[in-house]
């Protein structure tokens, strides 16, 4: 997760397709919680937890298996995307899901930057 904002930022035409979102969102891998600040399509920050009562509008939650597999070069069927983890009963999304539907392919290449291949671009 340390380094999302490198490989977002960096990315042009996900930025560009994120320009309207400013949210905070929260990622947890199994334990660990991040809390990821996104402005004007472009992540700002990316802070490690725990956290006491902090805000956020939405919450993407996976164990950490979960999460390993989506960020492989090539996941394995159903755990290609964030749709498939919740079909599947691997991610759980909690919190505003009006934000999180609205700019889903956002957020989905957002997540998907962290894997080999979206490292690269």
């Amino acid at each position: 997760m340390k380094d999302l904002a490198r490989f977002v930022n960096a990315n042009a035409a996900l930025v560009r397709r994120g320009r309207y979102l400013n949210t905070r969102f929260l990622v947890e891998v199994g334990d660990d919680g991040y809390l990821v600040v996104i402005r004007d399509g472009m992540v700002q920050s990316v802070t490690p937890g725990p956290f006491v009562m902090q805000d956020w509008d939405f919450a993407l939650r996976a164990a950490p298996d979960t999460w390993e597999k989506f960020w492989l070069a090539i996941p394995p069927p159903g755990y290609h995307d964030l749709i498939a983890l919740m079909r599947y009963k691997r991610l759980r999304v909690e919190g505003n899901m009006l934000i999180f539907m609205r700019n889903l392919l956002y957020v989905k290449g957002l997540m998907a930057s962290l894997r080999p291949a979206g490292a690269a671009q």
